[in-house]
């Protein structure tokens, strides 16, 4: 049955670039803080949203990587998921990929064991709670070193049941991924699936890096590349999915407006681009979210939005269930956008 594009029933989409972390809502984070004995430098809600004013991505992350300090229990981990996955069911996501920083966490005493025992709590039951399927990628912190990559890599052994695929993310500049080729190969022959980010504020050939050296699948932002016509070429040529994240390029300052973005341009040039909302909590908005914000600020009509919704269910790991891959695809179909084209 068709459905319009509304507030109560987003068109479905997959969510391919989330971090788990970076869905930490003030309230949530003073929440955990009490319940932990955690002093947080902010009066409250109000004086802590106030921070999240960011120059670039190294102001966004030194906020970013402080109020993890409230992420101490498998409690805490199924309750910073369930809250995400509850806002992403209402703004239309029907499978999540979601990003998680263990580094981030065991440099801070907490334990591979807790994060993501915590983190399946919620996502093990997603489906039948939120009607939305997961799977889980382990990022390495790529302004650590590649033998601490390693360690990770190591340490998520026994979890690999849970864990579908590895990625690169936190300061990129001066962090090449061929710096990660040997944690990146030894992912691989265990059969893990490989993404990363690269050309969000590093240089388009970064992104060729990550192809060819780290072998990834898709490429998280990818922003950059339009600077290369032979690179935007060979994406489109293999058809290699860019995990765009609008509100986050805005308030991170790599696009001055939403205006400028350029995801039309992109779309326009055959790239198989999808939307996603990066670290919402922090950027300003969920996935439904920067759907709606290109839709008016881009002036993108209904068959576009479609094709957005369309390659993020194109672009996810779904191998292993084409059945459901399909059947969203189906709901994509399906969805109605009449009376509400921009």
């Amino acid at each position: 049955m068709k459905r319009p594009y509304d507030s109560s029933m987003p068109v479905p989409k997959a969510e391919l670039h989330l971090h788990i972390e970076g869905t930490l809502e003030p309230e949530l984070a003073f929440a955990l803080a009490a319940r932990n004995g955690v002093d947080l430098p902010w009066a409250d809600t109000d004086a802590l949203r106030e921070a999240y004013r960011f120059q670039d991505l190294q102001s966004f992350l030194d906020l970013y990587y402080a109020l993890m300090a409230v992420l101490r229990t498998e409690r805490d981990f199924e309750d910073l998921a369930d809250a995400y996955l509850a806002r992403a069911a209402a703004q239309g996501v029907r499978h999540a990929e979601i990003f998680f920083d263990p580094q981030a966490h065991l440099s801070r005493g907490v334990s591979m064991d807790t994060v993501v025992e915590g983190l399946w709590r919620a996502l093990g039951r997603s489906t039948r709670t939120h009607g939305v399927s997961t799977r889980l990628i382990m990022c390495f912190l790529r302004d650590e070193s590649a033998g601490s990559a390693m360690a990770t890599l190591d340490a998520a052994k026994p979890y690999l049941d849970r864990i579908t695929g590895v990625g690169l993310d936190s300061a990129e500049v001066g962090h090449p991924p061929a710096k990660f080729r040997e944690v990146y190969e030894a992912a691989a022959a265990l059969g893990l699936r490989r993404v990363a980010h690269a050309g969000e504020e590093g240089p388009p050939e970064y992104i060729t890096e990550a192809l060819d050296v780290l072998g990834v699948e898709r490429v998280d932002h990818g922003l950059r590349c339009m600077e290369d016509p032979a690179l935007v070429e060979r994406l489109v040529r293999e058809r290699v999915p860019l995990t765009l994240c609008p509100l986050s390029n805005v308030r991170l300052r790599t696009v001055d407006t939403l205006a400028d973005h350029p995801l039309p341009a992109m779309l326009d040039a055959g790239l198989l681009c999808t939307v996603n909302s990066d670290d919402p909590a922090y950027f300003g908005g969920y996935a439904g979210d920067n759907f709606t914000a290109v839709r008016e600020a881009l002036g993108l009509g209904p068959e576009r939005l479609r094709e957005l919704a369309r390659n993020s269910f194109l672009a996810s790991f779904l191998e292993d269930d084409e059945e459901r891959r399909a059947r969203y695809l189906a709901e994509v179909e399906a969805y109605d956008f009449a009376g509400d084209a921009p």
